[in-house]
């Protein structure tokens, strides 16, 4: 495969080329890593933006109207949409793709579908590398929306500049994100469904526990709640400014640049023990495992120190 043509056609926006570059990291193929350098001095300039919340808070409806009013205002729009891995097939379910079918046909617009394939965090490593692929082809926006299982959705927050927790009006939800630890991920919540009843005691009770994050340091960013029925299109105005306040203060905080900075950081020490787990574990070296296992099984050692002498032998190679 010509990686550099591959790069040079993504960069271009063409679809079929960014859909076959998706394609290369998903599958972690051989020329995923050169292509991804080609790409490289290009990425940087997509706002990303990350969607995340409890399962039937309406993220995939939010997520489409959003894009529809990100249209409108003249914004292109890549969406990497995190859904559950298939038992059957390991892929995606396309649930997402079926439900963003009116705004996925717009060619500022282009939507993937990707299995979190046991991702502990929600969010599959390579959809951070379809992200770039997104930000390489010149979309204005990257949007990742979730699965929404709770704890495990905490990966989101490294992955985006603007972190959206949609909840709904019905009991227990605000407690529940506290407990999730969503309440601390989020750069502002989304109350959607706000037309049913209780959304104005949900409101108080999310800001209620908002204030136990408040520290009163200088430039401090105070979460807000945006209420909306995202099935009527109401709401997503103020979403969208609020997206925009946000990005205002990290670009006036300098925050957004160390926030980029660490999230660089933390890919790269992510990328270096998937190396370091992928070259270590060698057949020569899970042969020796097996036999290290009588030995641990006889009670003569202990798995720290059979871990620890697998360590060093690999360091004398």
């Amino acid at each position: 495969m010509d990686t550099s043509s591959l790069a040079s056609r993504v960069i271009a926006r063409e679809r079929r080329a960014i859909a076959q570059a998706i394609t290369v990291v998903e599958n972690d193929m051989p020329e995923a890593a050169a292509l991804l350098h080609e790409l490289a001095p290009k990425l940087g300039n997509a706002y990303r933006i990350g969607i995340t919340g409890p399962p039937g808070a309406g993220k995939s409806t939010l997520t489409s109207e959003l894009t529809k009013t990100f249209l409108k205002l003249g914004k292109t729009i890549g969406i990497v949409a995190i859904d559950p891995t298939s038992p059957f097939t390991g892929g995606a379910l396309l649930g997402d793709r079926i439900r963003m079918q009116e705004v996925s046909m717009n060619a500022g617009v282009f939507v993937r579908s990707m299995a979190t394939r046991g991702s502990l965090g929600g969010l599959s490593s390579k959809a951070k590398d379809a992200a770039d692929i997104l930000d390489a082809a010149g979309f204005d926006l990257v949007i990742f929306e979730t699965v929404g299982v709770g704890q495990s959705e905490l990966d989101i927050a490294k992955a985006a500049d603007t972190t959206i927790v949609v909840l709904v009006p019905e009991s227990g939800d605000a407690v529940q994100a506290m407990k999730s630890g969503l309440m601390e991920i989020a750069d502002f919540f989304v109350l959607n469904k706000s037309d049913r009843e209780g959304a104005d005691q949900a409101v108080s009770a999310i800001k209620t526990i908002l204030t136990f994050r408040i520290t009163h340091a200088e430039n401090e960013w105070i979460p807000d709640v945006i209420q909306t029925v995202a099935a009527k299109g109401k709401g997503i105005e103020a979403v969208i400014t609020e997206i925009e306040r946000h990005k205002a203060y990290l670009i006036t905080t300098n925050t957004l640049i160390s926030k980029r900075r660490k999230r660089d950081r933390e890919r790269i020490v992510e990328l270096v023990e998937d190396l370091l787990r992928i070259n270590f574990w060698s057949k020569e070296r899970t042969d020796g495992l097996e036999e290290k296992l009588n030995v641990l099984s006889d009670k003569k050692t202990s798995a720290y120190a059979v871990a620890k002498a697998l360590v060093s032998e690999f360091g004398k190679k």
